[in-house]
């Protein structure tokens, strides 16, 4: 692999410069060309070596490593991973143990990636390769699912290894389901929420069944209490004469 020379590493004089918008400049000194970066802010750079003259761009060498990185993670990103998932170092792994794996697999499924599934055996265990076999057909049945069979069991020496392959289409019908069902939940819970508060609204505005009492009652005495009023004989007498 060639390394990329820039700016005061370029030792070579003359080169054959391209400019910062691609246009051919032509042969000139390594000196005038970097003075010629250096007024545009930009980098003199080293792109084809093995010429003679070497070829040189001026360019952000900051944004072109940049633009390469991510090319190289986009052509990377696409392709699946192929994860591995051991099931012990024996046949007689604890079906606990042995759940923990699945789900395991599950979760790099899931995520989009292959799944190895290696079974091991230990000493006389080979004896009875069935076992291990019988775990893995059950393994194949729990994450039919979302995944599907991809390479069928494969020996290697003391081990036998299955590879499993996400089912696209089931894994996005599962995660359509999933987020439906937490909108759904999301929505239930709201409404509860929404009940809850109007409920304690009215217990706040209602007044208590003792309280509702006490006020009947106060009004009803009030109105059966006579009037205390003091009786003036004068007053008493000219009302007389007036007839009220």
């Amino acid at each position: 692999m060639q390394r990329t020379r820039v700016n005061h590493m370029i030792r070579i004089t003359p080169i054959r410069l391209i400019g910062a918008q691609g246009e051919q400049v032509g042969v000139v000194e390594t000196r005038e060309a970097l003075r010629m970066a250096q007024e545009a802010g930009l980098d003199l750079v080293e792109v084809v070596p093995d010429t003679r003259p070497p070829v040189c761009k001026i360019m952000d060498y900051g944004k072109f490593k940049y633009e390469q990185s991510k090319r190289k993670e986009n052509k990377t990103s696409g392709q699946p991973e192929i994860k591995e998932v051991r099931l012990g170092r024996s046949v007689k792994i604890d079906p606990h143990d042995v759940q923990i794996r699945v789900n395991q697999a599950r979760r790099f499924l899931m995520q989009g990636n292959k799944v190895q599934i290696t079974q091991r055996f230990r000493g006389r265990e080979m004896v009875h390769k069935e076992l291990g076999l019988e775990r893995l057909a059950e393994i194949v049945e729990q994450l039919s699912d979302i995944a599907k069979v991809e390479m069928a069991p494969r020996w290697v020496m003391r081990q036998a290894s299955i590879v499993m392959a996400p089912d696209r289409n089931k894994i996005e019908a599962i995660k359509r389901k999933l987020a439906k069902d937490e909108e759904a939940q999301a929505k239930a819970d709201a409404e509860l929420d929404a009940q809850i508060a109007k409920l304690d609204a009215a217990d706040v505005d209602e007044p208590d069944d003792d309280d509702a009492e006490a006020t009947s009652a106060n009004d009803a005495s009030k109105k059966a209490k006579p009037s205390r009023k003091v009786s003036n004989p004068v007053e008493d007498e000219i009302s007389s004469l007036l007839g009220e």
